[in-house]
């Protein structure tokens, strides 16, 4: 990705109000067709400068195939880990019309109103989910945040599709709640 637009994504929530992921939820609620209705629509309904809607609304037209770009490219390798990240994104789409998966280069961010979970292939042999959890010590398969840092307060590490067991989905479910 162009280094401009990168920080321009980097500093929309800033300079917006809101993450890229959250205008293209909007973006995606109006389904206006033509590209210069949906920049004024952003500019006129929610004061977003001429330079932001419009890349809002170009990245909205792109996002299908870089997406699953991101993906498949995070995988190449470790193609025994995306039955693990179908069976997590699968999840979380369960909870609700208002999730949104962002990928990245390096991870899949899962957002409602903010982030509350991280999916990223670790190594050849392990996914670890990142979790936004408040007020909750680590226990069970509940992890400190490891290398996730700050990004998320929880780490989960997933091997094997029968490691997103229901204990698994259920401190999904509790991040999801938090994130409003």
């Amino acid at each position: 990705m162009d280094k401009a637009l990168q920080t321009m994504i980097d500093n929309m929530p800033e300079k917006t109000g809101k993450s890229l992921a959250q205008w293209l939820v909007i973006l995606s609620e109006q389904n206006i067709e033509k590209h210069g209705q949906a920049v004024k629509y952003l500019k006129e309904q929610h004061g977003v400068t001429h330079g932001f809607a419009n890349t809002i609304v170009t990245l909205s037209k792109q996002k299908d195939e870089s997406a699953d770009d991101l993906v498949s490219q995070q995988y190449q390798g470790k193609e025994q880990l995306t039955p693990i990240y179908d069976l997590l994104t699968s999840t979380v789409k369960g909870f609700g019309d208002d999730v949104v998966i962002t990928p990245k280069k390096a991870s899949v961010s899962i957002i409602r109103k903010k982030q509350f979970a991280l999916i990223k292939p670790a190594t050849k042999s392990r996914i670890d989910l990142g979790l936004k959890l408040k007020d909750t010590a680590p226990q069970g398969c509940l992890e400190g945040s490891g290398p996730f840092g700050t990004m998320c307060s929880h780490r989960i590490q997933l091997k094997e599709v029968g490691d997103v067991n229901a204990e698994v989905k259920q401190w999904l479910l509790e991040a999801y709640k938090q994130s409003v």
